[in-house]
């Protein structure tokens, strides 16, 4: 029998899902400058769990505050004291009510971490991103025993957030962080068992799955974002993709969630890339009239990969319609992930499956800069990549309105988001040691 959006979802660990539904992690900047949840996030995620979605996957839980993904993040990388669990007791609370799920994101940025936070990150080897403007740093190098270090932190933070009361975890591996960036041979030049055959450039994460799975337990759902493929040539390539997938279906991952891109070449946010068209890294494989015609960005390796295992799959990237998405549960794919649409209307999903709506909204219209020379189109590589950050921004300073007892403001426009985001994000930084301020 066929499931609908409205179909509960037995995992393999012995946990349900709610319905067919779920937010993808969206970052949400809501955490002090120390990293600790703030009122923000409760608000944000009580509109969230009454929003329509079974599963609800946080933004980013970072395990090193030396390397977040951006100033506002929530770190946990030490054991919660009281106060940290009084701080995490709210959002929780919210985001489960009535049964919906919740699930951390587990990562670490990587050589992603943007240089005013740390301007020498760890990665797997010392290749600094290919972006222009200066955002980012020179990584340096791990060695084998930090990256043991490491591996041992995720699983630790999961089994952290398990005692929180989160109901699952989720260990990011895609769009260009840390351990995306080990899997990804034109990041990771490693000569060693970190390093160069697919088998060992997979090994931290699939050795953070195997710990995470001794220290949670049998009933904890574990899923894994991972890239579908790096989408630049040289890359994590989608034959590679499969097979880390088949690995993780045998380690016991109870739903692996299909992306791919990385900041280099952002195809989880349905871009070309910030580099040209023309660009000889830039290799898109074309996507199938039957693909476009379904919305969704990686619906191709879905379907490639439903036909080598059972593994439950979460589709996210695209899909609007209510018929792209049973068109797509119809192709086997188990869940439906969706982000910007609920960042821009939190209760947009809850209308969808109640028939108010049979789309999603899409806010395009809303994330257009200058036609032309400073259009999104521009020749200049700089002024592409501003207007990529600043498409996403957008929805960062939605969440800042929601966080601080707003409503969001369809009118902001996404380079006055930019400068908003970006300036919160160097107070918080400059507030990092000192006494803690909030973004809301």
């Amino acid at each position: 029998m066929t499931a609908t959006l409205s179909t509960p979802l037995p995992l393999p660990c012995g946990a349900t899902l709610p319905n067919r539904l779920a937010k993808a992690a969206m970052t949400e900047g809501l955490a002090d400058s120390a990293g600790v949840p703030t009122v923000g996030l409760e608000r944000l995620y009580a509109l969230w769990s009454d929003g329509g979605c079974g599963l609800l996957i946080s933004g980013n839980i970072i395990i090193d505050a030396d390397h977040l993904e951006r100033p506002g993040n929530v770190v946990l990388d030490r054991a919660p004291d009281d106060a940290m669990k009084a701080a995490f007791a709210p959002w929780i609370a919210a985001a489960t009510a009535g049964g919906t799920h919740l699930w951390a994101q587990i990562s670490h940025a990587g050589r992603q971490t943007q240089k005013l936070v740390n301007p020498t990150p760890f990665a797997p080897s010392s290749t600094a991103l290919g972006l222009p403007g200066g955002q980012f740093g020179t990584p340096i190098a791990m060695s084998e025993g930090q990256i043991e270090a490491v591996i041992a932190r995720y699983a630790q933070t999961a089994l952290w957030c398990k005692e929180l009361g989160f109901t699952g975890a989720q260990i990011h591996a895609a769009h260009g962080y840390l351990l995306s960036s080990f899997l990804n041979p034109l990041a990771n030049r490693r000569l060693d068992r970190f390093g160069g055959p697919l088998e060992h450039r997979a090994r931290p994460l699939l050795e953070a799955v195997r710990q995470t799975r001794v220290l949670v337990g049998s009933g904890f759902p574990i899923s894994v974002k991972l890239n579908s493929a790096d989408f630049q040539q040289g890359g994590l390539t989608q034959d590679d993709s499969m097979q880390i997938a088949l690995w993780l279906e045998a380690a016991g991952v109870d739903l692996l969630e299909i992306s791919g891109g990385n900041y280099e070449a952002p195809e989880m946010m349905g871009m070309d890339g910030l580099e040209a068209p023309s660009h000889p890294n830039q290799t898109r494989p074309p996507k199938s009239e039957r693909t476009l015609a379904r919305e969704a960005y990686f619906l191709d390796f879905a379907r490639a990969l439903r036909a080598k295992t059972r593994l439950p799959i979460m589709l996210t990237g695209g899909l609007r319609s209510r018929a792209g998405m049973q068109a797509a549960l119809d192709e086997g794919v188990d869940v439906i992930g969706v982000a910007r649409p609920l960042g821009g209307q939190p209760d947009c999903v809850h209308q969808l499956l109640a028939g108010k709506i049979d789309a999603l909204p899409a806010f395009e219209d809303h994330l257009q800069t200058r036609p032309g020379l400073f259009g999104p189109q521009s020749p200049i590589k700089l002024i592409r990549t501003i207007n990529g950050f600043a498409g996403i921004q957008w929805f960062y300073a939605q969440f800042y309105r929601i966080g601080r007892g707003g409503s969001v403001d369809l009118k902001l426009s996404p380079l006055k988001a930019l400068a908003e985001v970006t300036g919160l994000a160097r107070k918080l930084v400059k507030a990092r040691g000192g006494t803690p301020i909030s973004p809301v």
